[in-house]
């Protein structure tokens, strides 16, 4: 778990070049919406989604509106859209790439923020095993080298080009043998570029 301050927001936004317009943010997988409060006074209008019905009404309950997770494409395009640690926790992670990369407004920002080492772990899939559906090709030797994997083998190929990143911790509920994990969670602010052949 890991919370954005606005500082942090601010300063991600500005190494990437991004200077609005702060019409609309959506917050996917927002959980019960406490990082997405910490920036949602930046915008004109606010959405989240979230699987858990709990937590979609705790971010109802905050103001945000939520919209459907099969259908929140449909409320775009957005200036910045927040993706923060779901792609390790969704079925298809790929085609949840390209449904971001078509909902972003032009000139906005994807966030994406991954737990390194990439370990994936699906609560609800097709494959019912806990492996996702689709292949993320996360390669790569330690955090650097995962890093240099997602930016290359990931985001560039489908047409996002990464303009920051930094990290930042991320504290992870234990098991039987440790109470909490301290993890690497990597950042990223993406925008979309055209792909070359």
């Amino acid at each position: 778990m890991h919370v954005f301050s606005t500082e942090q927001f601010h300063k991600l936004m500005d190494a990437s070049g991004f200077t609005g317009p702060w019409n609309s943010l959506i917050d996917l997988g927002a959980g019960d919406g406490a990082t997405t409060s910490h920036i949602a006074h930046l915008f004109n209008r606010v959405y989240a989604t979230d699987i858990s019905a709990p937590m979609r009404w705790a971010l109802a309950r905050r103001k945000f509106i939520v919209l459907d997770i099969e259908r929140w494409q449909k409320s775009g395009p957005f200036n910045v859209i927040l993706c923060l640690n779901l792609l390790d926790r969704c079925d298809r992670p790929n085609t949840m790439l390209r449904q971001l990369k078509s909902s972003l407004a032009p000139g906005g920002r994807l966030v994406v923020a991954i737990v390194l080492p990439f370990s994936p772990y699906v609560e609800v899939g097709e494959r019912g095993d806990h492996k996702p559906a689709e292949y993320l090709p996360v390669k790569g030797n330690g955090l650097d080298g995962q890093i240099a994997g997602l930016i290359d083998r990931v985001f560039g190929p489908i047409g996002l080009k990464c303009l920051a990143w930094s990290k930042l911790p991320y504290l992870c509920e234990g098991d039987l043998g440790q109470g909490y994990y301290f993890l690497d969670d990597a950042i990223f602010v993406l925008e979309v570029q055209e792909v070359n052949f």
